[in-house]
């Protein structure tokens, strides 16, 4: 019998617990995983980045390994970002020229943060706060910052906001909302 060819855009949480639940169903080998994630990491727990800053490495937060993978026969693309889905065809293509056939698609790419489009927000220092290497960056700022400004009151933003704190640096958040999230202002306030 021949293999479903199953691809997996996006090896973030979604993309991963998909991938765990298909390898828990694949236990004849009827499936063939192939995942790709434009990052140089798999799979890691977003929810808990701010715990970068309170110690934890990126190895901490791995949701699973290389090893893992290999072990359970999924094929993944590290630092590779799928750039075009060919449907005729039934093929995606990667900034890479890679080509890879698929009977069933999955998309879990997720989201990306929102940039104001104000001048200046290409500067060196202007960091967003989504993916490990955001904040290894965000902490190498903080280094040589003394204060600096969060973008948003919401989850994250407060989460930033902490983070910057926790660095002693003087934060500020500008938050287009009439109020900041208080939850998480308050959990994240607890965290230094």
């Amino acid at each position: 019998m021949e293999k479903k060819r199953i691809v997996v855009i996006g090896n973030g949480m979604v993309g991963h617990r998909f991938i765990e639940e298909l390898c828990d169903k694949n236990v004849e080998g009827t499936f063939e995983i192939t995942t790709f994630s434009e990052e140089p990491r798999l799979a890691y727990d977003r929810v808990q980045l701010s715990s970068f800053f309170n110690g934890n490495t990126a190895a901490d937060l791995m949701l699973t390994s290389e090893e893992v993978y290999d072990e359970k026969g999924v094929h993944y693309f590290l630092n590779e970002k799928v750039t075009a889905i060919r449907a005729e065809n039934r093929c995606v293509v990667t900034d890479k020229g890679r080509e890879v056939f698929y009977d069933k698609l999955v998309i879990a790419t997720g989201s990306y943060p929102f940039v104001p489009p104000i001048d200046g927000n290409d500067q060196p220092h202007c960091h967003v706060y989504r993916t490990i290497e955001d904040l290894e960056a965000i902490a190498a700022s903080g280094k040589q910052s003394q204060s600096g400004v969060v973008i948003g009151g919401g989850l994250l933003g407060l989460e930033a906001a902490n983070a910057l704190k926790c660095m002693g640096v003087d934060t500020h958040v500008v938050e287009f909302a009439p109020r900041l999230m208080l939850f998480s202002w308050m959990r994240a306030a607890a965290t230094c």
